[in-house]
């Protein structure tokens, strides 16, 4: 009878055990329900969630390039102003669940509305959760925003003259701009790429980050076309027609 009631307590001990370790695992969709709620109490400035999930030793990196830590993550955690609104939901999720590490990966539409004006903007989030004592909280966080084109503006074609021509960044290195009606476009090395227009006098490509616009001497011809790339300039100097 002793040996019997052992075997009973170790087995009841066991299913404890699994349960307790059953209760301390992590799903997807728990994960989604918790990054959820952060995202739901951005708007309102509720530190509480953010305070909950995100371990003391965390570290954010955000789309803005700033990398901080949980206090500074907190602080940053303020209700939108008056007049301010809006939402950010989870789509596109995926996830790797392991004994004590989860990472939950997704986009994070955001849509917000200032004094009646709607703006939208993605990005994309990946969290590292980590569980110690059965508690899963995030241990590093990484945001990226999706590059969006601007919006098309209206292009001058009476200023196209000025801008077509051939440009030179370094000897055999050159890209020419020309126009076809309304348009502009920029060719390089057989390749032809339309310039969209932002303002007038400055372009984009679609798809591509960053800006081409034209630079004018002191006499008010144009001399260079500048590549700006992420607040950097590439100029190309215009090469004089013979």
């Amino acid at each position: 009878m002793k040996l019997l009631a052992i075997f009973i307590i170790l087995a009841c001990g066991s299913n404890l055990g699994s349960a307790a370790e059953r209760d301390a695992a992590i799903t997807e969709n728990e994960l989604i329900r918790r990054t959820q709620e952060l995202y739901d109490a951005v708007v309102p400035g509720d530190q509480a969630p953010w305070k909950k999930y995100f371990a003391d030793d965390s570290i954010f990196a955000d789309e803005k390039g700033r990398t901080m830590d949980k206090p500074k993550l907190i602080a940053d955690i303020t209700p939108l102003p008056a007049g301010y609104s809006g939402a950010i939901k989870l789509e596109r999720v995926q996830s790797r669940i392991y004994d004590n590490v989860a990472i939950l990966s997704y986009d994070a539409n955001e849509t917000e509305t200032i004094f009646g004006q709607n703006l939208s903007a993605r990005y994309h989030i990946t969290d590292t959760w980590l569980r110690r004592d059965g508690n899963w909280q995030i241990v590093a966080s990484q945001a990226h925003r999706y590059y969006e084109d601007p919006a098309v503006g209206k292009a001058d074609p009476k200023k196209f003259p000025d801008f077509i021509g051939s440009y030179e960044l370094a000897s055999g290195q050159t890209r020419t701009v020309v126009a076809d009606g309304d348009s502009l476009f920029v060719e390089r090395n057989g390749k032809k790429e339309q310039l969209f227009p932002e303002t007038s006098e400055l372009f984009f490509r679609k798809g591509i980050e960053g800006r081409i616009l034209f630079r004018y001497d002191k006499d008010g011809k144009v001399d260079a076309l500048i590549d700006r790339r992420n607040n950097e300039d590439v100029i190309w100097r215009k090469v004089a027609n013979k």
